[in-house]
């Protein structure tokens, strides 16, 4: 006659099993992982989520594989730490692959994890947070692994636009891995990870290429280079850092308003915005200055930072609301737009408007890009992207025109006729079809050819152009301007427009979805 075993000897057993599943591959390989200055997944998952908030899921689960062996091997957890916690007090769930348990790899049971938590994200409306540090594709379930990543694929989609989704790029991310993050919102890639579809050695024996696996897949490629990437961490403690802070901005979900943090109710003006625009509309300046003068505390999470420089994109408060800014940055290419900058202008503006968070765009464009490569590489389609992102915007709007608004870019960097709630002007302000310098050579060549003293003439033609076109008070008069403010006065210009449109309502003609251009 057998002893049934007590409640706690059961619970023993249970501290036990759950022991075993949290040593991963076994200390040596967890000693392996911290030793090349990388957290293991549950370390990951303990540094992103408030103390004692963690509750895993799927713990126990197996695979269910024989072929090649697998019948024997043991993969705790199946190599994916999964459940939900909150991070500053507000729930998410997360996914943390395990490179101790098989090298991370994805099969069957690891994908059905990860997909489930992306499912509980879908039911609860909280943002998803996968951590990738995987070498791949699980081989010995052939089918069955490339299904898993299917699922994940799918659900990745089916969350866009309705949670925020962050990808943390810890470890390798080869092959088919890669799509997942590049479905996501924010990919935040390690110094110590690496990501590609295909590896140097694939690379070498198909197209004969020598390149290393950081030079194919490391941060900085994916960031200056291919602008896959919208954070370089130097390690997973930074990597979690600007996670939590980037999830602060956000909303929950596609149905809720960003929260509001420690507003401030005065707004005094700054006269220090009046000094950093140059009088000499040819020279450059750090547009940047100004976001931090005119966000709270100066406190500005730049996105793409090191791909497409000449537009800076980022998530501020101003006076504790979450906006969206986009400026155009004068220091690099004077502030052109090309067809990187569009891309990366139309995704954040796309980003802000499906979870509600206003958008703030300052403005100093001096045109498109000219040039063969450009107009072969598709500057109209790419540039029509600007144009299609915020015409399809619904949030509130609100523009300010610092210096330069030539040509199409005006009209690209939100202008009144693309649904800007309010448009606002500095006394720097040139909004013209063109610089005075081309347009004069265009309205006046005659009169230009017929003068005696033809470099007089068009210096002085330049000046009459320039005191009829090349100011804000044009615009104002039609109604393309709404004011014309002191600089010093923008922080509080914003300011009350934003609590003017906070509960702005469009009406849309009901449709699936547009086609703009890709």
């Amino acid at each position: 006659m057998t002893t049934e075993p007590t409640m706690e000897e059961r619970l023993d057993a249970l501290a036990k099993a759950k022991h075993d599943v949290e040593l991963g591959g076994g200390e040596a390989k967890l000693d392996k992982q911290r030793s090349k200055g990388k957290m293991t997944a549950r370390e990951r998952i303990e540094a992103l989520v408030d103390a004692g908030t963690f509750q895993e899921t799927g713990m126990f689960a197996k695979h269910r594989t024989t072929h090649f062996g697998m019948d024997k091997a043991v993969a705790p957890a199946d190599g994916v730490v999964t459940g939900s916690g909150a991070v500053f007090g507000r729930p998410v769930h997360i996914a943390s692959q395990d490179f101790t348990v098989m090298g991370g790899s994805a099969g069957e049971t690891q994908s059905n994890k990860v997909a489930a938590m992306m499912q509980a994200s879908a039911t609860t409306g909280t943002p998803f947070v996968f951590i990738n540090d995987s070498g791949g594709a699980r081989v010995q379930e052939g089918i069955d692994s490339l299904s898993g990543y299917g699922k994940v694929f799918y659900n990745n989609v089916l969350l866009s636009g309705l949670v925020p989704q962050v990808s943390i790029i810890a470890g390798p991310c080869a092959g088919g891995a890669a799509y997942s993050p590049a479905l996501t919102d924010f990919i935040i890639q390690t110094r110590k990870a690496q990501m590609f579809i295909t590896g140097p050695g694939v690379i070498k024996s198909v197209t004969g290429e020598d390149v290393t696996a950081e030079q194919l897949g490391g941060a900085d490629a994916h960031m200056a280079k291919a602008g896959n990437i919208h954070f370089i961490a130097d390690d997973d403690e930074q990597a979690v850092l600007i996670a939590q802070k980037l999830l602060s901005f956000l909303p929950q979900n596609n149905t809720e308003e960003p929260p509001i943090v420690d507003p401030e109710e005065i707004v005094e003006p700054d006269p220090a915005l009046r000094d950093i625009v140059p009088v000499d509309g040819k020279k450059g300046y750090d547009v940047r200055e100004i976001i931090a003068l005119i966000v709270d505390r100066g406190d500005f999470l730049e996105v793409k930072a090191g791909f497409a420089p000449n537009i800076v994109t980022g998530f501020a408060r101003v006076v504790g609301r979450t906006v969206g800014v986009i400026a155009n940055q004068p220091n690099v290419m004077s502030g052109v737009l090309d067809i990187n900058s569009s891309d990366k202008g139309s995704e954040f503006i796309r980003f802000c408007n499906a979870f509600n968070i206003p958008l703030v765009t300052l403005v100093d464009v001096p045109g498109f890009m000219p040039g063969v490569t450009q107009e072969h590489g598709g500057i109209i389609r790419h540039g029509a992207k600007m144009l299609y992102a915020y015409s399809a915007a619904s949030v509130p709007k609100i523009t300010v025109v610092l210096r330069k608004s030539y040509g199409g870019a005006y009209l690209a960097m939100c202008s009144k006729d693309l649904g800007a709630d309010k448009v606002f002007a500095w006394p720097t302000a040139e909004i013209a079809v063109m610089g005075a310098e081309g347009a004069v050579n265009v309205v006046f060549r005659k009169e230009i050819e017929a003068a005696e003293d033809k470099e007089a003439k068009r210096a002085e033609l330049i000046q009459l152009y320039k005191e009829t076109f090349s100011t804000p008070f044009m615009a104002a008069s039609r109604g393309l301007v709404d004011d014309i403010i002191d600089p010093a006065d923008t922080r509080r210009e914003i300011a009350m427009a934003l609590e003017l449109l906070a509960n702005k309502r469009v009406s849309r003609p009901a449709k699936k979805h547009g086609l703009g251009p890709v």
